[in-house]
C-alpha cells in the first residue's frame, strides 16, 4: 500500500469510521417514540444475522429465531412492525454515513494529487507541453449529461438534509448535527406518488445551481489563471447536458409542453444564479463607473426572471460585454481590485451561457417507424409506395424531399409529440441559445435509415437545411448493432445530403454507445470489449472520411453499466480511439455520490479532464493495445459471452429474477417517472430496462452483470497456457486493469450466504449454483491474475467503505429476502391477504436503503 493510500485509509477511519460510531449512538437518544428500543434491538439483530449466515441459515430462519429468542413478540403484526422500524432506522444510518463521507472527502482524497489539475499543471510544465496543451484545448471538453434514470432513492428533502448535515459534520458542530438528525428522524423517505418529469428536472437543477455552477467555475478559472493563452473563449472546457424533460424513450409522461417548461426552468435558474452573483459583486465593486453598469445589468436579469411576461431575448454576449467593460475599468482605473471576482463570473458564463445545460431530445427508432407509417396512411406527403421501398430508396426520398408538413392531428399523442418536439427545438434555441437544445438521440439505432428518418422529419417540420443547428445522434446498444456500427456510419458519410449537414456541423458526428444495454445483452466482458472495438472501428472509418467522431457514453453507476473507475477508462483508450471530447451520462445515484458536493464534483470533473489530456499529451507508456493483445481479449470476450448467454438462456432465468429478486416491486418505489419496462406488454428480458435489471441483481447481492463469464474466460486461458500473457497485460494495460478493477468492485458487493438457502431448492437450485460457481471461479482466477488475496486490495479506502456499508444494510437484505420468500410461498399456495400486502411493502421499502448504501448499485 503506497503512502497516499495509507494516509487516506487512516483519515477514513478517523473522519468516517469512528465518527459514524459516535454519531450513530445519537440516534438512539433522539426524543422519538420507541427509537431507543429500536436501536438496541437493531444492534442485536445485526449480530444475529452475522452469526446466522455463518451457520448457513436462511433469512426466514434468522428472523424467526430472532423473534423467538430475543423478544416476546408472537403476532405477525407486531413482528412486521419491528421490521419496518428497523428499515426506517437503517435508512437514516445510511444517510449519516453518506453525509460523513461527503464531509471527509477532502481529507480522504488527495485533491491535489494524481489526476487533478494541479498535477496536470506540474506534468505540462515539466514535459514542456504548454503549447501542446493550448492546441489540445482548442476544442477538447468534457460533457456531463445529467439523466433522470430512476436510481436515486432519496427525495429532495433528504438530499437537502445530507447537504446541511455534511457541512455541520465538517465543522464538528454537534448541536446542529443533533438538530439535523432529529429532522431526519421526522422526514419521510417514501414518495407516495411518482415524480413527474418536471419534478425530476427541478431535482437536478438543484445540483446545477448548488454544485456544478461553483465547481465548473473553479475549474475554468484555474485553467485560465495557470494557462492564460490555452483557454479559448469559444471553448467552455466543461459542458452540461440534461435529459429530464427531453428523454421520451419509453416515458409516456414526457411531452413537448414539459420540454419547453424544463428549458424555461433551466434558463430561469442560470439567470437567477448570475443575478445572485451580480448582487454579491455590488457589495465589493462600489467604485465610480462600475456601480451603475452593475445596477443596470442586475435590473435586466431581475426583469427576465421575476417579472411575468417580461422575458426578453437576452443574450450571453450582452452580459459578457457589460462584464468585460467593468473588467477594463477595474484594470485601468482601480488597480485591478476585485478583478478575480469578475473573472470568475465571466468563466461561469462561458460554461453555462443562458442554457445552464443542453436538453437532449431522445426517442426510440420504433416510434419513428410508427410516425412514417402514420404519414404514409395520411397520403400526399410520402410517395404512395413508401413503406414498400428499399432502405436506399427511402433514404433518397428523405434526403431530397422539400415538402413541409401542414398541421395534421394524427390522433396518436406520441406521433403528434414527435413533430411538436422537433419544432420546439427551434423555440428553445431562440431563448436559451443554440446550446440550449441541439441534439436529437435515436435509441436502438441499428441502421443508417434510422438516422436519416430523423433528418427527414426535421425537413418535414419546416427546418431549412442551412439552419439545422442540430446533431443527429445514433444510440448503438446491442452487441450485434455495435459490431455493425462502422458499416452503418459509412453509409451516412457517403450520403451527399447528410455529408453537407455534417459540414455545417463542423464535420463532426456524435455517436452514443450504450454500456447498460450492451452489458445486459452480452455480459460484462463482451459488453465492454464490444464498445472498445466499436470505438476503434468508428474512429478509423471517420478518419477515412475526414470526420471528427465524438463518443457519447451512456454510462450508469455500477461497473455493469459502464460506471466504476470511469476516468481510468478514458485515460486508457490509446491512440486508435478518438479523444476530441469526453461525453458521458451521469445517472441517478451517481449524481449525488460522485457530484453531490462542490469538492467532490470538482475532483471528479478534474479527473475526467486530466484523463482526456493525459491520454493525448502526457502518456509516456504504450497504452494502445497491440494486435496480439486485442486477440487475447477478443478470445476472453467470446468465451465469457458464451457463458453469459448460457445463463441467460436458462429456462428459469427470468423466473429466478422475478421471484427471487425484488424486480417486480421496482416500479412501486416511486423513484422515477419512467416505467421499468418498455411498452405495456408482459415483463420479458427484451422489454426489461437495463437499470432495473442491474439493480435487481445488485439488491440480490449477486451482481451477475459485473463479473459473470470472467472466471470461465480466465479458466480457459489457463488451460491454453495463456494466463501468463494475461498477467503481463494486467501489469501494462490500463484498460485491462481497469476492466478487472471494476469487476472486483462488483464482486466485493456480493454476499452469497444471503441466498444460499436456495442451493438445494428444487426449482432454483440449479441456477443459483451456476451463479455461485462462476463467482468462486472468477475470484480464484482474479487472485492469480492480480497476485492479491482479497478483492479491491489496491483501493483500501473504497474496500473499507463498501465493508461498512454492507454491514449497515445487512438487516435490510435479510428482511427483503425474508419477505420475498414468504411472498413466494403465498403465491404458490394462492394466498392473497393483508399479510401478503405487508410483505410486499417490506420488500419494496428495503430497496431504498440497499440501493442508497451501494452508492453506485444501479
Amino acid at each position: 500500500m503506497d503512502n497516499q493510500s495509507t494516509r487516506g485509509l487512516q483519515h477514513f477511519r478517523n473522519y468516517v469510521g469512528i465518527k459514524f460510531q459516535l454519531y450513530n449512538s445519537l440516534f438512539t437518544s433522539l426524543p422519538f417514540h420507541r427509537i431507543e428500543k429500536t436501536g438496541i434491538l437493531l444492534s442485536l439483530f445485526v449480530n444475529i444475522c452475522e452469526e446466522g449466515y455463518k451457520k448457513k441459515l436462511s433469512p426466514a430462519k434468522i428472523i424467526e429465531d430472532f423473534f423467538k429468542k430475543h423478544t416476546s413478540l408472537t403476532s405477525e403484526e407486531d413482528q412486521t412492525d419491528v421490521l419496518f422500524r428497523f428499515i426506517q432506522f437503517v435508512e437514516r444510518q445510511v444517510v449519516l454515513f453518506d453525509a460523513l463521507e461527503d464531509a471527509a472527502f477532502v481529507h480522504v482524497n488527495d485533491v491535489g494529487g494524481a489526476g487533478t489539475l494541479k498535477q496536470l499543471e506540474l506534468e505540462v510544465i515539466q514535459n514542456n507541453k504548454v503549447d501542446a496543451l493550448a492546441k489540445k484545448l482548442e476544442d477538447f471538453s468534457i460533457e456531463l449529461v445529467l439523466t433522470a434514470h430512476p436510481t436515486q432513492f432519496y427525495p429532495g428533502s433528504v438530499l437537502g438534509i445530507i447537504n446541511d448535515l455534511s457541512k455541520s459534520l465538517t465543522q464538528n458542530n454537534t448541536a446542529q448535527i443533533n438538530m439535523y438528525l432529529q429532522q431526519l428522524g421526522k422526514t419521510p423517505f417514501f414518495k407516495k406518488e411518482k415524480p413527474t418529469p418536471y419534478d425530476e428536472a427541478l431535482s437536478l437543477i438543484w445540483y446545477l445551481e448548488n454544485v456544478f455552477f461553483a465547481a465548473a467555475g473553479r475549474i475554468r478559472t484555474f485553467l485560465k489563471n495557470q494557462f492564460l493563452h490555452a483557454i479559448h473563449e469559444n471553448n467552455p472546457v466543461i459542458k452540461m447536458g440534461f435529459w429530464p424533460g427531453g428523454d421520451r424513450d419509453g416515458n409516456p409522461f414526457v411531452n413537448t409542453e414539459i420540454t419547453l417548461k424544463v428549458a424555461d426552468a433551466l434558463r430561469g435558474a442560470i439567470i437567477k444564479s448570475y443575478y445572485l452573483e451580480i448582487r454579491k459583486l455590488k457589495r465589493r465593486l462600489t467604485f465610480k463607473g462600475v456601480d451603475t453598469l452593475l445596477s443596470d445589468l442586475e435590473k435586466k436579469l431581475y426583469n427576465n426572471i421575476f417579472i411575468p411576461g417580461n422575458k426578453t431575448h437576452l443574450t450571453t454576449k450582452e452580459i459578457l460585454d457589460v462584464l468585460n467593460n467593468i473588467r477594463e475599468i477595474l484594470i485601468y482605473q482601480h488597480n485591478g481590485l476585485f478583478l478575480h471576482l469578475v473573472d470568475n463570473l465571466i468563466n461561469k458564463i462561458h460554461v453555462f451561457g443562458l442554457h445552464f445545460a443542453s436538453i437532449d431530445i431522445r426517442q426510440d427508432s420504433s416510434i419513428h417507424k410508427k410516425v412514417f407509417e402514420a404519414l404514409a396512411a395520411a397520403g400526399d406527403i410520402l410517395p404512395d409506395d413508401y413503406l414498400q421501398l428499399s432502405d436506399d430508396k427511402k433514404i433518397e426520398f428523405l434526403t431530397t424531399n422539400n415538402k413541409i408538413l401542414s398541421s395534421i392531428d394524427f390522433k396518436d399523442p406520441i406521433i403528434n409529440d414527435t413533430f411538436e418536439s422537433i419544432k420546439a427545438i427551434k423555440l428553445i434555441q431562440e431563448y436559451n441559445g443554440e446550446p440550449g437544445c441541439n441534439r436529437y438521440i435515436i435509441s436502438h439505432s441499428s441502421s443508417a435509415l434510422h438516422v436519416l428518418e430523423v433528418y427527414g422529419l426535421f425537413i418535414l417540420c419546416g427546418w431549412k437545411k442551412a439552419e439545422m443547428h442540430v446533431d443527429i445522434v445514433p444510440l448503438i446498444e446491442t452487441v450485434e448493432d455495435l459490431q455493425n456500427a462502422a458499416s452503418t456510419v459509412k453509409i451516412l458519410y457517403e450520403n451527399k445530403e447528410y455529408r453537407k449537414h455534417l459540414q455545417r456541423r463542423n464535420n463532426t458526428q456524435t455517436i452514443m454507445l450504450g454500456f447498460s444495454d450492451g452489458t445486459k445483452d452480452g455480459g460484462y466482458l463482451m459488453g465492454n470489449w464490444s464498445i472498445y472495438k466499436t470505438k476503434e472501428e468508428l474512429t478509423a472509418v471517420s478518419k477515412q472520411y475526414d470526420i471528427d467522431v465524438i463518443f457519447f457514453d451512456g454510462r450508469g453507476g455500477p461497473p455493469a453499466r459502464g460506471g466504476g473507475k470511469t476516468h481510468k477508462f478514458y485515460a486508457s483508450m490509446g491512440k486508435n480511439i478518438a479523444n476530441k471530447e469526453i461525453q458521458l451520462t451521469i445517472q441517478g445515484q451517481t449524481v449525488s455520490s460522485n457530484f453531490g458536493t462542490i469538492d467532490a464534483a470538482q475532483f471528479n470533473m478534474e479527473q475526467l479532464i486530466h484523463a482526456g489530456i493525459w491520454n493525448d499529451l502526457l502518456s509516456n507508456k504504450h497504452i494502445t493495445l497491440e494486435k496480439d493483445e486485442e486477440a487475447l481479449l477478443q478470445e476472453m470476450a467470446d468465451e465469457s459471452y458464451d457463458a453469459y448467454i448460457k445463463l441467460k438462456n436458462h429456462p428459469d432465468f427470468m423466473d429466478y429474477l422475478i421471484h427471487i429478486s425484488p424486480l417486480k416491486f421496482y416500479s412501486e418505489t416511486n423513484i422515477g417517472s419512467r416505467p421499468a419496462k418498455r411498452g405495456a406488454s408482459k415483463l420479458t428480458l427484451d422489454n426489461l430496462r437495463a437499470i432495473p435489471f442491474v439493480g435487481a441483481w445488485s439488491q440480490l447481492k449477486q451482481n451477475v452483470t459485473g463479473y459473470y463469464g470472467v472466471g470461465t474466460a480466465l479458466q480457459k486461458m489457463e488451460h491454453e497456457g495463456k494466463l501468463h500473457q494475461l498477467k503481463t497485460l494486467y501489469q501494462h494495460s490500463l484498460f485491462f486493469k481497469t476492466l478487472i478493477d471494476n469487476c472486483e468492485m462488483a464482486m466485493k458487493k456480493c454476499f452469497f450466504p444471503l441466498t444460499e438457502y436456495l442451493a438445494k431448492d428444487e426449482k432454483y437450485g440449479e441456477i443459483w449454483n451456476m451463479i455461485y460457481k462462476e463467482y468462486t471461479v472468477t475470484e480464484k482466477y482474479l487472485f492469480q491474475l492480480t497476485g492479491k488475496n482479497e478483492l479491491m486490495a489496491d483501493y483500501p479506502v473504497e474496500q473499507q467503505s463498501i465493508a461498512m456499508r454492507e454491514k449497515i444494510v445487512l438487516p435490510l437484505v435479510t428482511i427483503q429476502q425474508f419477505a420475498i420468500e414468504n411472498i413466494r410461498e403465498m403465491e404458490k399456495e394462492m394466498v392473497n391477504n393483508k399479510l401478503k400486502d405487508t410483505y410486499e411493502k417490506l420488500a419494496m421499502r428495503c430497496s431504498f436503503g440497499i440501493i442508497n448504501a451501494g452508492r453506485n448499485s444501479a
